[in-house]
């Protein structure tokens, strides 16, 4: 009742700055980059106001006028600079001139997507001018890429990645960037005039600041609906649009077999395909043969050891990432790595007016590799999702998601529905629903549970909240999402205001309040989190916080009150130096207690320090040191983690580069207070990278891991030893792929 109250009592969105207009021409060839390095571009005509034209169809038309959104709302940009838009039949073509002391601007020679520390212009395109959805192409002064796409309501999809190509050039002045981003690599409605959103920005690092044509103000709720408008792009779509992208792995291992008790030596060479068409420019059909589902990007590390929950790393592989936020919903419910292990796979992706439509089938090998005589012994899943989408209005949406997945005689169904409606100019409405199926193996019914989630929400230029209220019935599954914890009913509210003085080296300050309370359904505490944090930001991204929280937290029937302080520190004051360190302290419970003891409270002593080192342009080191404690009251040890990286990235070019990275990771504890071995193991890899585009690329790998086991005894069984010094598994392989675009 809820969710359907608020699609029909939302009320129309407040009236916003006039919409701006962008008319570009089209252009004969791409404009030299060379002609904007010697200033011969000055004299092209256009304003940053209004319509915006230019009187030069070699340059496209000229944009100025870029204001900040951060740290001033409306306050011209700090340093002159000036766009130029246009297109011919197979690009859409944007040159940013910007001014600035070449001594003070941050640009290395990175491997793609990793100039977080560097300056950058950007675009965003909303393709489909639905106010909801925008590509962004980012670089940093040296044409360094960076990609991916902008949902209102969700979070920014980083795993995009499209075919486009870029070049930048550090001048006496400044520096130029020419992106062309070819119109295969987009999906747009089928039409001979296309209209178009369009925002342009520029990142000026050391200022803190984001600045953006048009004025893209932090007053009202949304980034997409804010964009100005783009007309002039006309007979665009190309007569067909097809893509193969084969690839060949060839590996040989080492690795030490724990059921066996012995070392194995296995060879591998594989081949795959993906291919890829587009229909009437908007929906994309992808198809998977024996897929490559390699990753030659390991996990960021995290503390895992005496979590409550499941934690979270994020899906890498090329064939799920793409058009990902297609199937997304409030409450995750198609997370991709619970398909570990797929042999092939078709999915549906794109648009149709104001509906969006994604559908994929799947299967996965790995529940099938047990051993006989397990059931369920070379079987495999059949997975499957389907999420169809309406816009209402101009920023509202309704949406439907069905999953299954099927193994032998058990099987799940999840349904969802959901909505998101925009209340006002800072206000919105999140809601959703969902009924899941679930039947077990050697089950004759299945079981009906539900889950339900609502979401209040407010953006501002001082203040923001954020309300919910979540809960999931008992028995409640959804083996294809990432759903932590079940049979709980949830409610939390955040707080935050900032202060934003004008000038001076402060940027912004104040404090964030949450409150959380989590009860069964009988209407029993669970948890209970309150939590007051004040943050302080100044120039160069550097920023102090302090964060205290106090808690309740019943766990095996036992309620505790864990409380903790973290301090934090952050910084990019130079060029060749980033810092970002935390220590957290307080009192945490032991959730591994040892066999026959209880859950107890511990002192808890938290840090975190990572490092990232640019000595050159293209050379970047980045170190992190992790290490959690638990303590008895009395001081004695119970339990720790730590994690200790340093990768290491030579960036020859824009293209070729060579990564090392070195892990550690030890835990160790007491045996007669928790449920701890004592594990240690560290792993080198060695990675050699000729990246073209996303998909054209040759990769050169090897990878050791050393671990502290040691086969001893007759018969022979596999124990812990002092030291990490056994080679557990050993790898070198070539990975070769290309893309074939028709």
């Amino acid at each position: 009742m809820l969710l359907g109250a608020a699609v029909l009592q939302a009320a129309p969105t407040l009236a916003q700055e006039p919409e701006r207009l962008l008319r570009i021409p089209r252009v004969s060839q791409p404009p030299p980059l060379d002609l904007f390095l010697d200033g011969r571009h000055s004299h092209a005509s256009g304003t940053g106001a209004g319509d915006v034209g230019s009187g030069d169809t070699r340059l496209g038309a000229r944009v100025t006028e870029f204001r900040q959104r951060e740290p001033g709302d409306g306050t011209p940009v700090s340093q002159e600079t000036t766009a130029y838009v246009s297109y011919d039949d197979e690009n859409l073509y944007v040159v940013f001139v910007c001014r600035d002391d070449p001594a003070k601007v941050r640009a290395s020679i990175a491997r793609r997507e990793e100039i977080g520390g560097d300056d950058a212009v950007a675009v965003y395109l909303d393709a489909f001018h639905d106010r909801q959805h925008a590509y962004m192409f980012m670089t940093n002064p040296r044409g360094v890429q960076f990609d991916g796409i902008v949902t209102e309501g969700q979070d920014d999809d980083y795993s995009f990645d499209a075919v486009w190509q870029s070049d930048g050039r550090v001048a006496a002045d400044g520096y130029v960037v020419r992106l062309a981003i070819p119109f295969r690599s987009l999906r747009f409605p089928r039409a001979p005039t296309q209209t178009w959103g369009v925002a342009l920005g520029r990142i000026i690092l050391r200022n803190n600041e984001k600045s953006y044509w048009p004025h893209l103000t932090k007053r009202v709720k949304g980034f997409v609906p804010q964009f100005a408008v783009l007309q002039g792009v006309e007979r665009i779509s190309p007569s067909r649009n097809i893509q193969l992208n084969p690839y060949s792995t060839v590996a040989r291992a080492r690795f030490l077999d724990e059921d066996a008790l012995a070392f194995r030596t296995e060879g591998d060479e594989r081949f795959g395909l993906d291919a890829k068409v587009v229909v009437r420019d908007a929906l994309t059909f992808d198809a998977t043969v024996n897929p490559d589902f390699s990753n030659v990007e390991t996990d960021d590390p995290q503390v895992t050891l005496n979590q409550r929950f499941e934690v979270f790393f994020p899906e890498k592989r090329p064939f799920f990432i793409e058009n990902s936020g297609y199937f997304q919903t409030p409450v995750n419910l198609v997370f991709s790595r619970r398909i570990v292990d797929p042999g092939a796979g078709l999915r549906l992706t794109g648009k149709a007016g104001r509906w969006a439509l994604g559908a994929i089938a799947i299967n996965d090998r790995a529940p099938g590799r047990v051993p006989a005589p397990d059931p369920l012994a070379g079987s495999r899943a059949g997975v499957g999702a389907l999420r169809v989408q309406r816009e209402l209005g101009e920023e509202s949406t309704v949406g439907f998601l069905v999953t299954d997945r099927e193994l032998e005689s058990s099987s799940n169904r999840v349904f969802s529905l959901d909505s998101r409606v925009k209340l006002n100019k800072n206000w919105a409405f999140v809601g959703q629903v969902i009924r899941s199926e679930n039947r077990k193996l050697g089950a004759t019914t299945r079981l009906a549970r539900f889950g339900a989630l609502a979401q209040l929400e407010r953006e501002g230029r001082h203040f923001d909240y954020a309300g919910s209220y979540l809960q999931f019935d008992p028995g409640f599954a959804a083996p294809l999402g990432f759903v932590r914890r079940v049979g709980y009913r949830q409610t939390e509210h955040k707080w935050k205001y900032r202060w934003r003085p004008d000038g001076g080296a402060v940027k912004n300050y104040g404090p964030q309040v949450s409150v959380l309370y989590n009860w069964d359904p009988a209407g029993d505490l669970l948890d209970r989190e309150v939590a007051a944090d004040f943050q302080v930001e100044f120039e160069r991204q550097s920023q102090v916080k302090v964060k205290r929280t106090e808690a309740f937290e019943l766990f095996e029937g036992l309620g505790f009150r864990p409380y903790n302080t973290k301090a934090s520190f952050a910084t990019e004051w130079f060029m060749w130096l980033a810092l970002d360190a935390s220590y957290r302290w307080g009192t945490a419970v032991n959730h591994d207690p040892a066999d026959g003891l209880a859950p107890f409270l511990g002192r808890l002593a938290e840090a975190e320090v990572k490092v990232t080192l640019r000595p050159t342009s293209r050379l970047r080191v980045d170190p992190t040191y992790i290490i959690s404690r638990l303590n008895t009251s009395s001081g004695a040890r119970v339990l720790s983690e730590r994690l200790l990286r340093t990768k290491v990235n030579y960036q020859f070019n824009r293209f070729l580069s060579l990564r090392a990275i070195v892990d550690y990771k030890g835990e160790t504890g007491d045996t007669a207070l928790a449920d701890v071995e004592d594990k240690k193991r560290w792993r080198a890899d060695l990675l050699l990278t000729y990246l073209l585009n996303p998909g054209t690329a040759l990769y050169v790998g090897y990878t050791d891991t050393y671990e502290n086991l040691t086969l001893v005894g007759s018969p022979l069984s596999v124990e812990r030893s002092p030291r990490p010094d056994t080679s557990t598994g050993r790898q070198l392989f070539v990975k070769l792929s290309y893309l074939f675009r028709f």
